[in-house]
């Protein structure tokens, strides 16, 4: 390979039990410190439901890559332990790893193959694999990725955006129980980012659990049900994706020649949070019903220009949870 940081994991799917009742993954207590004595993850409890589009957010740095490599064995923790489809790693790997794909930090393949040679050699080395139907099976992968029409050029020859959608291709060689995906979106166009979120949304409409590790919000709110938000090592909080959304408190927003007045009637409904930029004045709302304010603006004789309820985001989430925000853009 031509990457020593830079790992694909693919087998086939090999029967083996799993209750869809048993989390896909579950972590407990995993703790990773390097020799140089930094701690990159720290007492990580995760729990990833079976049939979930997890979305693993954090910015770079986090330590989303180190809790994927432990989970795939490729690093050991240094305390703690955890499951992958209900079998505990590394104990029960042969029992889990051949129902698992998994692209972390970026594929590396041969440079001097083409496309199509290089996902038939890691065919050949999954012992699962049918030889007979190997040809169909790569070329249904290319194809599923958008690189059919490329699969005879040389891998040297592919732009970044080609290698990911070639990582991906060798992720779904066969089918699937749980896909654990590391920024699969690098290097990718709008077009090819949009391809990929669609395919991640197909994959978990066919049954499987997908894994997706990014520091890019609108990945997450855009196909995740799930969100667990990591921050220097720590996984700050993790919940259904409606549930994270809702622990930020909406703001009601006020437009005006006169913020002065606008900040003295919000604060007379009590509320707090109180915000003033220029012509504009935000509060958290509580439990205030917004048609009532609107009225009351008027008889204190605030000009009022523009008036709404921010509904809150994973930005506003991630913002109130550690202080600071961090790449938001898809």
């Amino acid at each position: 390979m031509t990457e020593a940081t830079s790992a694909v994991v693919s087998a086939g799917r090999s029967g083996g039990h799993h209750d869809e009742d048993t989390p896909a993954i579950r972590t407990y207590g995993l703790r990773k410190r390097f020799r140089s004595g930094q701690v990159a993850v720290d007492d990580l409890d995760l729990t990833v439901p079976t049939g979930a589009v997890y979305g693993f957010l954090g910015p770079n740095g986090s330590g989303k890559t180190t809790t994927i490599r432990m989970l795939l064995g490729l690093v050991r923790p240094t305390a703690g332990r955890h499951e992958l489809l209900g079998r505990a790693i590394p104990r029960e790997s042969a029992q889990a790893l051949p129902r698992i794909g998994a692209l972390v930090e970026g594929p590396a393949f041969h440079p001097y193959l083409s496309g199509r040679a290089n996902l038939h050699r890691l065919d050949a080395a999954d012992r699962t694999a049918d030889p007979a139907t190997a040809r169909a099976r790569v070329d249904a992968a290319l194809d599923r990725v958008g690189l059919l029409a490329a699969a005879r050029k040389r891998y040297r020859a592919y732009s970044l955006g080609m290698r990911q959608r070639l990582g991906l291709a060798a992720v779904l060689l066969q089918p699937r129980d749980l896909l654990i995906l590391d920024e699969p979106t690098n290097g990718l166009d709008p077009q090819g980012t949009r391809e990929v979120r669609n395919l991640v949304t197909d994959l978990a409409r066919d049954g499987a659990t997908v894994m997706l590790s990014t520091h890019l919000l609108s990945e997450v709110e855009q196909i995740c049900s799930h969100v667990g938000v990591m921050h220097v090592g720590k996984l700050l909080t993790q919940a259904p994706l409606a549930q994270v959304r809702s622990s930020a408190q909406a703001r009601v927003e006020v437009e005006t020649e006169r913020p002065d007045l606008a900040e003295g009637t919000l604060r007379r409904f009590g509320l707090t949070g109180l915000s003033v930029a220029g012509t504009k004045v935000s509060a958290l709302i509580g439990d205030v019903p917004p048609e009532k304010i609107v009225p009351v603006l008027v008889e204190d004789g605030v000009p009022v220009r523009a008036f709404g309820v921010q509904t809150p985001g994973l930005e506003d989430v991630f913002v109130s949870l550690t202080g600071e925000g961090f790449d938001v853009s898809g």
